[in-house]
């Protein structure tokens, strides 16, 4: 089955109140663990991939892993660039056969953010490609993507970059933050300002970034077989399927991933301190990824059944 676009994910979704996951994917196993999941779970799936999974796994590899999981899976599926910085790798990889690119000019002027997206739609569209651009920012740090503070995404400045810009969703800030230092405290999450993008902006598929909820769990685990990543925190999962429900269409998950698979592995070490076969411990760090994948698509996208 070839690579899809979200179009149709998303205009489902939308309609049923649920999200599509976008999942960031760095090797051969994080793939893996996250198509047996979804189908499993019969859950429509994005891909995406960071400038920091381009850089470690090089993006012919990732693409070729992703045609792999495409032999074997009948899943609808779209790859998509997470956080491109400029037009030339929007335009690389949308040449190299992606289904879908973000370009973020969030850190950029709200002119100059317009006319850089502006910029990739007029590009992408034209070789059917999906575009997500982003409006506000986000703290915390990601990759090549870090801010000290949030900026909240305003309501009317929303409407104006969609209609200028022409992208087809967009990323807001309403408190989620990229990393697994999410919080201090309680978490506050601006589901009111969501839902008042969401009403000046109906049936537009609108997408959160930084959204991992951090199980305590495994943040648990991770320390106890030798970690230091004390007070982290994430999302709570009820609110994540808050906002699903008002015009969220796409959730992205990543430190999720990364932190069930470096638990499990810290635990395999812990437990067979004399194993060296990287098959050994990659198999339950796969086992990892599978668990997490389907716990967000049950509690938090809510995609369940949605082919």
């Amino acid at each position: 089955m070839p690579l899809t676009s979200p179009k149709k994910m998303f205009e489902d979704a939308y309609q049923g109140g649920y999200a599509i996951g976008a999942f960031n994917v760095n090797n051969m196993e994080i793939i893996q663990g996250i198509i047996q999941a979804a189908e499993e779970e019969q859950s429509p799936l994005i891909l995406q991939v960071s400038a920091g999974a381009r850089r470690y796994a090089g993006q012919t590899y990732i693409i070729k892993l992703v045609e792999a999981a495409l032999q074997e899976s009948d899943l609808p599926i779209c790859l998509h660039l997470d956080h491109g910085q400029d037009f030339d790798i929007c335009k690389e990889v949308i040449d190299g056969g992606f289904t879908s690119v973000m370009i973020d000019g969030s850190h950029m002027s709200f002119e100059e953010n317009i006319n850089l997206t502006k910029q990739v739609v007029d590009y992408a569209h034209d070789k059917g490609v999906w575009v997500e651009a982003e409006l506000g920012q986000l703290a915390g740090v990601e990759d090549d993507v870090s801010s000290e503070k949030s900026i909240y995404t305003d309501p009317d400045e929303a409407v104006e970059f969609v209609e200028r810009s022409g992208c087809d969703s967009l990323a807001v800030a309403i408190g989620t933050s990229h990393g697994a230092y999410k919080f201090k405290g309680d978490p506050n999450i601006d589901l009111e300002r969501l839902e008042t993008i969401s009403s000046r902006l109906p049936n537009f598929p609108l997408v959160l970034h930084g959204a991992s909820s951090v199980p305590s769990e495994f943040v648990e685990m991770a320390n106890k077989y030798g970690g230091q990543i004390e007070g982290a925190q994430g999302v709570p999962e009820e609110k994540l399927r808050r906002a699903a429900q008002s015009g969220v269409c796409k959730i992205n998950i990543d430190t999720d991933i990364r932190l069930g698979i470096t638990a499990n592995i810290r635990k395999h070490f812990a437990e067979n301190p004399s194993e060296f076969d990287p098959r050994k411990y990659l198999k339950p760090a796969r086992q990892a990824v599978k668990d997490m994948v389907q716990r967000k698509i049950d509690h938090v996208l809510g995609s369940s059944n949605a082919i």
